[in-house]
């Protein structure tokens, strides 16, 4: 078990995307969250106080998580000397970056010295089965979007919350690093070997009983052309029965492809629902999640309507004004 309360270690992100994990940890495990350790440079600010390690271990922290998902999931050399330190500071360190922690030879030697733990949730430890596609008992909702990092995780956590408060059986699905430090449980599915991705799903998403329904932590998107991958993944194994759209309005082209634009919410719609059908003919789209964090109020709620007005379709930011309005959608299956 990763030991609580965390020092959220932002190193030198370029910019707060980039922290994406610390501030996905922060917004839904707050109560974990001594403080944040930024590097010269640091783009990020999560709101938290800066702390040295003489100060975090002051306050309690005992686990030092490396923060940012940059491109590629290296554990960068400007980070090591901060990393080591915190070893011999008494400091656990989690990471789920690809680059894993035990394969650093430095870090795994004081590790080993201090009698410190390294987490790295990224590996996968379980052998999964390859994808059967038999039905499953029990409900599924997955969240797809026009782009990554578009606020997936955040529109299933937060429908997750909203089902469970009106009384719904409901359970929330990791599926990447940030969810699992956020909730301690789930597939890491973007580490798992390419055949046996549809079936870590599946094995995450089993059997269950008739009302209850699995909230089902999106990755990727079908448009963009790194991660492709992963959203196949999730569409053919979660065999889902409910489709929630997520979409960034203010982006001007694909993370980390400046040459791609992103599809519209039409297109996202169409594909996903064709390509969910071969796994569940059932399957519908039941609502719309847009991440409005980068607008004011008033240019939110009419962004949410116009979109709703022309999709049909239940449109909120989940994380700004509730998921409710989703969660009423799902109960009406």
């Amino acid at each position: 078990m990763i030991e609580t309360p965390y020092l959220l270690f932002l190193g030198d992100a370029p910019d707060p995307l980039a922290a994406k994990v610390a501030q996905g940890i922060r917004d839904w495990r707050p109560e974990n969250c001594v403080g944040q350790l930024r590097l010269d440079g640091c783009k990020a600010d999560l709101g938290l106080t800066d702390m040295d390690l003489a100060a975090a271990k002051e306050a309690g922290a005992k686990t030092l998580v490396i923060g940012v998902a940059n491109r590629g999931g290296k554990i960068s050399q400007t980070w090591k000397k901060v990393l080591v330190e915190a070893l011999e500071e008494g400091f656990d360190l989690a990471s789920g970056l690809h680059n894993l922690l035990r394969d650093e030879p430095d870090l795994k030697a004081v590790a080993e010295a201090t009698g410190r733990a390294l987490h790295d949730v990224r590996v996968p430890e379980v052998d999964y089965p390859i994808a059967d596609g038999k039905m499953r008992t029990g409900k599924r909702v997955l969240a797809v979007g026009t782009d990554c990092s578009v606020g997936k995780m955040y529109t299933t956590l937060a429908l997750d919350k909203a089902m469970r408060d009106r009384g719904m059986k409901s359970t929330f699905r990791a599926t990447g690093q940030t969810g699992i430090l956020i909730t301690g449980d789930g597939v890491p599915l973007d580490a798992v070997v390419a055949d046996f991705m549809a079936g870590s799903i599946e094995w995450l998403t089993p059997d269950n009983d008739a009302d209850h329904w699995d909230v089902i932590e999106g990755q990727g998107s079908l448009f963009h052309v790194s991660f492709s991958g992963v959203t196949m993944a999730l569409i053919h194994g979660g065999q889902p029965d409910a489709l929630i759209l997520c979409h960034e309005p203010t982006r001007t082209h694909m993370r980390g492809l400046p040459d791609y634009d992103l599809p519209s919410l039409e297109e996202v719609r169409d594909l996903s629902m064709s390509l969910a059908k071969v796994a569940n003919p059932g399957c519908q789209v039941v609502g719309v999640s847009i991440n409005t964090q980068h607008m004011g109020e008033a240019e939110a709620v009419r962004y949410c309507e116009e979109v709703e007005a022309r999709l049909g379709l239940p449109t909120v930011d989940p994380f700004r004004h509730g998921a409710d309005r989703l969660a009423e959608a799902l109960e009406a299956l």
